[in-house]
């Protein structure tokens, strides 16, 4: 059976949790796109910590490098990239993807992704595309609520209809566009006919007059890894015209990759 390329808190003994982690990861995700500086109290509340002991963990921070303040005010600190690259530089499965990537947008001239499924979320953790398109599109990182983009419904159908399900059950979908699916019933439909055809197609799902195309990365256990995709401006080419073109290749490339996940 397929599982979905999510992350699954693993059982763990009580005396082996170290509360001061969760926690202290706890404040740096408190801060966003929405939330880029906070006080000691914001933060505590975003968080569920008292001031005084929000203040503490960002003072802590701070002294690591990974915050910075002017005393009243705290945000994150570049020196906070190195947690995520410490995980593009030790994975495995970014490094064996990223050349097949290439060979994607080499010959779309589109700009090619590998995402996979974290809780709401469509993680991107690699990427390539041609040099008109570097400058677009998600960067390495990007999170973008799943339902929205090809990867992740070509993940969620992936998973198997009992784990979708699940999936649906658990989440609360948002609206972007006035041609995002919100509705639960019709996103298990849409979901039933990604399954049924083994590929996605997203339209302006989250962003007007943009088009994305996903299949799903399975091994030779038909173990699911993630997806790869493509995303494209719609301009004058028709759904049908686009995915003829660019899919063959992102299926030779799942194909190449199946035997070495």
């Amino acid at each position: 059976m397929n599982t979905p390329a999510t992350h699954t808190a693993s059982p763990m003994e009580k005396r082996d949790w170290i509360a001061g982690l969760e926690k202290g990861l706890a404040v740096i995700e408190a801060f966003d796109d929405q939330h880029p500086r906070l006080t000691a109290s914001q933060a505590g509340a975003r968080c569920g910590l008292t001031r005084t002991a929000a203040r503490r963990y960002l003072l802590t921070l701070a002294h690591l490098g990974y915050v910075g303040s002017d005393g009243k005010l705290f945000w994150l600190t570049p020196r906070i990239l190195r947690l995520g690259h410490a995980y593009l530089e030790s994975a495995r499965l970014p490094r064996l993807v990223q050349p097949f990537l290439q060979r994607i947008a080499g010959g779309t001239q589109e700009v090619a992704y590998l995402g996979v499924l974290d809780g709401d979320d469509t993680v991107y953790i690699a990427r390539s595309g041609a040099m008109r398109h570097m400058n677009t599109g998600y960067m390495l990182g990007s999170r973008v609520q799943a339902q929205v983009t090809a990867a992740g419904m070509a993940i969620l159908a992936a998973s198997g209809e009992a784990l979708a399900d699940a999936w649906l059950a658990e989440h609360t979908l948002s609206s972007y566009t006035p041609y995002t699916i919100f509705s639960t019933e019709l996103l298990r439909t849409e979901l039933a006919q990604v399954r049924r055809q083994g590929w996605a197609l997203s339209e302006q799902q989250l962003e007007l007059n943009f088009r994305g195309v996903a299949v799903p990365l399975l091994d030779r256990n038909n173990a699911l890894h993630g997806a790869i995709s493509i995303t494209m401006p719609i301009n004058q080419e028709s759904s049908e015209d686009a995915t003829k073109r660019v899919l063959p290749v992102l299926q030779e490339a799942a194909r190449g990759l199946r035997p070495l996940l």
